[in-house]
């Protein structure tokens, strides 16, 4: 099963003798988007998660090591995926206005926790003739989405959400990737965009750090104008080495071929119990 919401439905097929892994993924009654109930319910879902299923896979070890001290719940340890390398065409920036290798990404649901809205105020405080793409959507915050496309700043671009090649063109040829979700465990978008090579600049949260693992620049709120300028006006050397580190960092970590053994592990380990 995947999500922790999901805990409560757990036992059922145990009842009928077959184990039950619980991927319980981040934190989530701390996103903005869930109200009162729908928090209390990932709260009470978590407890579940303590005894209803056979076990409990966390995707960092941040929040691996969150239920081990709140619930006094062992977890295993297998974090999301990413391929590595650029992808060659790009096919997809022209259509959105970009060029390659002078544009700064972001991509995301756009949410309050995700902070899009603060990257774009932040970008539209430098002065650079790159340029921002906004990637994302969400059908539930037509609000915020609207105060986040609430711009004259001709260097922002919205195209909604981006997906299959595309999207991975857009990671693959962008000046730098910039982070900001401040809610979740290991983010695919953060570490698909390290595995493309990009210059990461990432919100300095214990999740987000664990994943970028040095290969990045890690920045508080009030530091992304000054993060993003840096960026711009370090040496070309220095941009290499952190793409680089952060492929490495991909291939070492986050391979795909990695994530599949450990679950094939895991769970022929459970089918011979």
């Amino acid at each position: 099963y995947c999500n922790g919401a999901n805990a409560i439905f757990t036992p059922w097929p145990r009842l009928l003798g077959m184990p039950v892994a619980l991927n319980v993924d981040g934190i989530e009654r701390k996103r903005e988007k869930w109200n009162r109930f729908a928090r209390a319910w990932y709260l009470a879902s978590e407890w579940l998660s303590k005894f209803c299923p056979s076990v409990v896979v966390t995707d960092a070890l941040t929040i691996q090591q969150y239920y081990l001290e709140r619930w006094h719940k062992q977890s295993v340890f297998i974090p999301y995926g990413a391929a590595v390398g650029k992808i060659e065409t790009a096919e997809v920036l022209p259509r959105l206005g970009l060029e390659p290798g002078r544009y700064f990404l972001y991509v995301s649901r756009m949410e309050p926790e995700n902070h899009p809205l603060e990257v774009r105020q932040a970008f539209e405080r430098i002065g650079t003739p790159f340029k921002l793409a906004l990637v994302g959507d969400a059908p539930y915050a037509h609000e915020y989405i609207r105060q986040v496309r609430d711009t004259r700043d001709a260097r922002v671009v919205l195209p909604g959400a981006v997906y299959g090649e595309g999207y991975h063109e857009l990671g693959s040829h962008c000046f730098a990737y910039i982070h900001a979700t401040e809610v979740g465990g290991t983010h695919p978008a953060l570490i698909e965009a390290m595995g493309r090579g990009a210059l990461v600049i990432y919100r300095n949260t214990p999740e987000n750090a664990e994943a970028a693992g040095g290969a990045g620049i890690p920045f508080e709120p009030e530091e992304l104008p000054a993060k993003l300028q840096s960026a711009l006006d370090m040496p070309e050397e220095q941009r290499t080495a952190f793409r680089l580190n952060a492929m490495e960092r991909v291939r070492t970590r986050y391979s795909w071929d990695a994530v599949t053994d450990a679950y094939e592990a895991l769970l022929t380990g459970l089918a011979r119990k």
